[in-house]
């Protein structure tokens, strides 16, 4: 059972953001202060990939560890509320995530994904995923 009204929920998802979150924009600064440039969420893109380094044929994903399902990481929680419908809603993320990691790897561009919880850890290494060749 939901502890807020469906109005209150409503409010409450509405304000989850896609674009531009902090950890998103934490590895945009890195990225920018590092020389690299990029472009940001093409829509005519496949799996719309928040940052595109089309020099380095490489598009990096930051994923938010609930939404895409950071495994052992403990912000991949399932609400215990409406399990079924979490569930598959993972599931169907996960799965969507796959499919348009594997078509970027067959057109021959290296996927980078950071996970939310790991973001500040891995920015150093950042240049060296994405210059690897």
């Amino acid at each position: 059972m939901d502890t807020l009204t469906q109005e209150k929920r409503s409010d409450v998802m509405s304000r989850i953001r896609s674009k531009d979150t902090k950890p998103e924009m934490l590895v945009r600064r890195h990225l920018h202060a590092m020389g690299f440039r990029f472009r940001l969420h093409s829509s005519k893109l496949p799996g719309h990939p928040d940052i595109v380094l089309p020099k380095w044929h490489t598009v990096i994903f930051v994923n938010g560890c609930f939404w895409h399902r950071h495994e052992g990481c403990k912000a991949a929680s399932t609400p215990k509320s409406n399990v079924e419908y979490w569930n598959g809603k993972f599931e169907r993320n996960v799965a969507r995530d796959r499919q348009e990691h594997a078509a970027w790897e067959a057109a021959g561009w290296r996927v980078i994904v950071l996970w939310e919880c790991e973001v500040k850890k891995r920015l150093e290494f950042l240049p060296e995923l994405i210059q690897k060749r």
